[in-house]
């Protein structure tokens, strides 16, 4: 196994920062400001997390090779074996932290909202939309993230409308990120008398949770907030009161809803941080075209581009369409196996990263 991983991490850097970190913290204005203080904190732990992980696997390295220079001496074909499991064992742990190495966006390390909207194919579309929400529920699972589906619009005669869930986990937005756009799935369809072969599509729009890291202002005055009855599969909570909001930002004309919560400031609370989250990602296109045009580029809308396809007839296929990466396990893709998908993506955007000498 190389040392270049070490390198890219770069631990003695990290143990610096740690150090600035912890002598901040014990300031006596250091709680002063207390989303300072624990966006502040939570940025500590996770470095303190990522060093304890790299010098436990350092460690039984070290283990590892003072074994095996024993075993040179005094051969044991079953301490051999035991070496040699423990050595894979390491190797696919650092596969997985790869995947750390790669996210170094701005906001990686943040908590996702994800939205999913049936698109074209009618009631097809709209249960291929509840499809994925049980696929991104499913691997946030696997990922052991926490889920909180804030906003559930149900289909007409089945699946969904539109949903907004929240994944919250260390790296969350920096993993979902890459499925952004628009999902299609061709299959026999259910709903159809005669069985016959159905293209759908669903929008996926993936923010990162931004509420304690950027200041967006929002004047009350730009916003029109509406309460509704929650019905739907909105939550554990979902009652009989007009506890449902609805805010409308009247200069952008953006919509979020909320019906979650038990009470109506609850899901005010909550609205509004979604509103911030969606007026950051409109900020953020805004940047990226007007970059792009002084390139010179064609930009093209991220909704309007197909990113990726499952086909379960009349052949079994999922394919990325942005880096052709594709698997033939439609079940376990569906089921919440989406990392390889993530992991291509990643490394494309990267150039790759690797643990060859």
């Amino acid at each position: 196994m190389s040392r270049k991983l070490w390198c890219v991490f770069d631990i003695a850097s990290k143990k610096t920062q740690i150090t600035k970190l912890e002598d901040e913290s014990v300031a006596e204005d250091f709680w002063l400001d207390n989303r300072r203080a624990q966006v502040h904190m939570q940025q500590l732990n996770a470095l303190r997390e990522e060093v304890a992980t790299w010098d436990g696997i350092d460690g039984q390295l070290r283990d590892l090779h003072g074994l095996a220079q024993l075993l040179e001496e005094e051969p044991d074909e079953e301490m051999q074996g035991e070496v040699a499991q423990s050595l894979t064992t390491l190797e696919q742990e650092v596969e997985k932290l790869q995947f750390a190495l790669m996210l170094s966006g701005e906001h990686d390390e943040r908590d996702a909202i994800i939205s999913i909207h049936a698109g074209s194919g009618g009631v097809d579309a709209q249960d291929w939309a509840e499809m994925l929400l049980r696929m991104y529920l499913r691997w946030a699972e696997q990922h052991k993230f926490r889920t909180e589906i804030y906003d559930y619009s149900e289909g007409e005669e089945a699946g969904l409308k539109s949903t907004t869930v929240e994944i919250a986990g260390r790296y969350a937005y920096g993993y979902l990120r890459s499925e952004a756009g628009t999902h299609r799935l061709i299959r026999l369809s259910p709903f159809d008398a005669a069985h016959r072969r159905h293209t759908s599509f669903a929008k996926v729009e993936v923010m990162p949770d931004i509420e304690n890291a950027i200041e967006i202002t929002i004047r009350p005055e730009d916003i029109e907030v509406d309460t509704y009855r929650a019905t739907g599969a909105g939550g554990q909570h979902v009652n009989k009161t007009d506890s449902a909001v609805r805010m409308r930002h009247i200069p952008s004309g953006i919509v979020v809803t909320c019906q979650n919560e038990r009470s109506q400031i609850q899901n005010r609370e909550v609205a509004l941080k979604l509103l911030k989250a969606r007026l950051y990602e409109l900020e953020l296109k805004k940047r990226e075209e007007e970059t792009a045009k002084l390139k010179g580029e064609h930009v093209q809308a991220d909704f309007g581009t197909q990113i990726r396809s499952v086909t379960v007839h009349p052949y079994s296929i999922v394919k990325d369409h942005r880096t052709n990466f594709e698997s033939g396990d439609t079940t376990g893709y569906l089921a919440g196996n989406v990392d390889p998908f993530i992991y291509a993506y990643l490394q494309e955007k990267a150039g790759g990263v690797t643990t060859d000498e």
